[in-house]
């Protein structure tokens, strides 16, 4: 599903026109992204949660030199699938 996709699905569903589905979409991808950013958890229940993990720095290696390098400790976003959405799937 794209973006444009899931505007007409929430201007369908929220009996919406399109242009406020998009407004409403982009609105709520600004506020996770936000929120993220700032290191904090969005957690949707049923949906799932946009959890902030610390990555430890490591040790990694050049693929063309084959020299050891650092790879830095560095913050990434994870998305944990709730309970409602695992059931969905399956």
């Amino acid at each position: 599903m794209t973006k444009a996709d899931l505007i007409k699905a929430v201007a369908e569903k929220a009996d919406l026109t399109q242009k406020a589905a998009a407004r409403a979409v982009d609105a709520f991808i600004e506020a996770v992204q936000e929120a993220v950013g700032k290191g904090e958890d969005v957690r949707i229940p049923g949906f799932g949660a946009f959890v902030v993990k610390e990555r430890a720095e490591r040790q990694g290696r050049d693929l063309r030199t084959g020299e050891v390098i650092t790879i830095p400790a560095r913050k990434v976003v994870a998305f944990r699938a709730g309970k409602e959405l695992r059931e969905a799937v399956n």
